[in-house]
């Protein structure tokens, strides 16, 4: 059976200093041949200005750092690398894409998604109001990328409010959803599970969702909790707090035998047309 991994970080405005800390996590993972790992939104840079990440996107773009961390950590631990999210610069707006990365064992980039959904919001904790959009281009198309044990469907933090991109990614077959995040503590405390769960018994998926967790630099807190959720919307594994990971098995049968019990895709009369994001 295929492994799922899901990392918790604090993560810092030092990007050198997160690698470290993803590096030592996955040197404690269990070894095994087919291994999806997902990291939390941010990973490589977190707490500091938002102008910083558009900052790092613009000295990082000529020569892919960033990306190239990441794939050196996927060919030294031979795994599937949902990277988190990177700011990657978008040339002709000045702005970036928060860009979820997957990554092979071989080190190939197989697909990148850019965050659909922009945290645009009013919040009652330390932050106040949050916009996302100022500095970051929303993406425009869904991904579902194949690997050798399952579909994997991407999505990051935000996105899980929207079960409408949910199930469009399970029209197009994915079985696996990636939820790399950096939920606030007064939203994670409030809807992070409950959302979590919903969307992996609405559409009969394993859900990966790794946060950030914590008070980092800036003074934003992170709820963490890090989760895997069965295809049945049970949790079977959480990290609550701290730099940590969890990890649990990814079983064809289990996810064959609930869908075929309970054949909701089939039956569901409102169905999602497989058109393009305007």
């Amino acid at each position: 059976m295929a492994k799922l991994t899901a990392l918790q970080l604090t993560s810092s405005p030092n990007v050198l200093e997160n690698i470290d800390t993803i590096d030592h996590l996955l040197q404690q993972c269990e070894k095994v041949e087919e291994h999806l790992v997902v990291l939390p939104e941010c990973c490589l840079f977190f707490g500091g200005k938002d102008a910083e990440q558009l900052t790092l996107a613009q000295t990082t773009a000529q020569d892919s750092t960033l990306l190239k961390h990441l794939i050196n950590l996927a060919q030294k631990y031979h795994c599937y690398l949902v990277g988190g999210t990177i700011p990657i610069l978008d040339h002709g707006s000045n702005k970036f894409t928060n860009s979820s990365c997957l990554i092979t064992p071989q080190g190939e980039l197989q697909a990148k998604y850019d965050k659909i959904h922009l945290f645009d919001v009013a919040v009652e904790d330390s932050e106040k109001q949050y916009l996302e959009s100022k500095y970051t281009l929303a993406g425009k198309s869904t991904v579902v990328a194949k690997t050798p044990f399952a579909n994997l469907g991407m999505t990051v933090c935000y996105d899980l409010r929207f079960p409408e991109l949910y199930r469009h990614l399970r029209v197009k077959h994915a079985d696996i959803i990636s939820v790399p995040s950096a939920f606030t503590r007064v939203t994670g405390k409030a809807h992070w599970q409950a959302l979590l769960q919903a969307r992996a018994i609405e559409n009969q998926v394993y859900i990966v969702a790794a946060g950030q967790e914590g008070v980092h630099a800036n003074g934003r807190e992170t709820w963490g909790h890090s989760m895997i959720i069965n295809p049945w919307g049970e949790i079977i594994a959480v990290q609550e707090q701290g730099n940590g990971f969890v990890s649990a098995e990814f079983s064809r049968d289990e996810l064959n035998k609930i869908r075929a019990s309970m054949p909701v895709n089939t039956h569901n009369q409102f169905k999602t047309e497989l058109i393009p994001y305007e």
